[in-house]
């Protein structure tokens, strides 16, 4: 019998497909390396820190083999994972992704600005929405419930701890990733320029929408 997928705990073995999946879902929802010189910048701002400063909330779909197609990561707390992101994860990449000296004029710049910036993640508008998340599958893996069951996974941590709402931010031009969400009963959260990206946020009390 061919294993199944299944949704389980990050283990550290699990660090290169992470980046890699990241790195090939990054743009758009598609992959980045077409379109950036080091797309290595995006597992270093949106996923990697996160399976260092909380793996207990770091989960992804295995293939049946052992092998991550998906994640789902994220914090219960966004101002102490911000506070953490400075203090502890910043001091390991800076060399690497120096911040960037004037106007950022390239792609990679502006990626770069915002790793350098996590205080972007903390704004009055998304407060009662303490947790935040990010979700990925690899193209050949979407489509199929495994991104609700990712969900159903990450909520259930979230209740167990006690926290009410969660957020994420999406690029507002990836309209298939905006369906998958309201699917899950997201609504849209009101921020003031926003810029390119919309808020979205829920509630952890109630199962994801399985339509």
């Amino acid at each position: 019998m061919t294993p199944a997928p299944e949704v389980r705990p990050y283990r550290p073995e699990d660090l290169d497909a992470l980046h890699d999946i990241c790195v090939r879902t990054a743009h758009n929802g598609g992959d980045s390396r077409p379109h950036y010189a080091d797309p290595d910048v995006f597992p270093a701002t949106f996923a990697t820190p996160y399976a260092r400063l909380e793996p207990e909330l770091t989960f992804v779909l295995d293939d049946g083999h052992g092998r991550a197609v998906g994640y789902i990561l994220g914090t219960a707390d966004t101002p102490a994972f911000v506070e953490a992101f400075r203090g502890q994860w910043l001091p390991l990449v800076s060399e690497r992704f120096p911040p960037p000296v004037g106007p950022t004029t390239t792609p990679d710049a502006e990626i770069v600005r915002l790793l350098h910036h996590p205080e972007r993640m903390v704004l009055p508008e998304l407060l009662p929405y303490p947790a935040h998340l990010h979700i990925d599958l690899l193209p050949a893996w979407q489509g199929r419930g495994h991104g609700r069951a990712l969900m159903r996974t990450f909520l259930h941590a979230l209740r167990t701890r006690g926290i009410p709402a969660v957020h994420l931010s999406m690029v507002t031009s990836n309209t298939p990733a905006r369906a998958f969400y309201d699917r899950l009963g997201f609504h849209e959260i009101k921020v003031p320029d926003p810029g390119p990206v919309t808020y979205l946020g829920r509630t952890t009390g109630d199962r994801p929408a399985c339509r």
